[in-house]
C-alpha cells in the first residue's frame, strides 16, 4: 500500500464544500430514519443489535466515500 492511501484512509477529511457537509448530513438522516424504522419493527435481541450495528457501518462507509474524494 501506498503512503498517499495510507494517508487518505487514517486522516481527517473535514467537509471541504457545503455541498459535501449537506452530504453528510443526508447520509446521517436517511440512516437514523432506517434505524428508527428498525427499532420499532424489529423485537430486541442479538439480531436487532447487528442490524443497527451494521446500519452504523453504513452510515460510516458511505460518510467515507463522502468524504474521501478528491478535491
Amino acid at each position: 500500500m501506498q503512503q498517499d492511501e495510507i494517508d487518505n484512509r487514517f486522516n481527517h477529511h473535514p467537509p471541504a464544500t457545503d455541498e459535501r457537509a449537506n452530504a453528510h448530513r443526508q447520509v446521517r438522516d436517511l440512516c437514523a430514519v432506517l434505524a428508527e424504522g428498525l427499532n420499532v419493527l424489529v423485537p430486541e435481541g442479538r439480531e436487532k443489535a447487528l442490524a443497527l450495528t451494521n446500519l452504523e457501518q453504513v452510515m460510516f462507509w458511505a460518510n467515507a466515500g463522502v468524504a474521501r474524494q478528491p478535491q
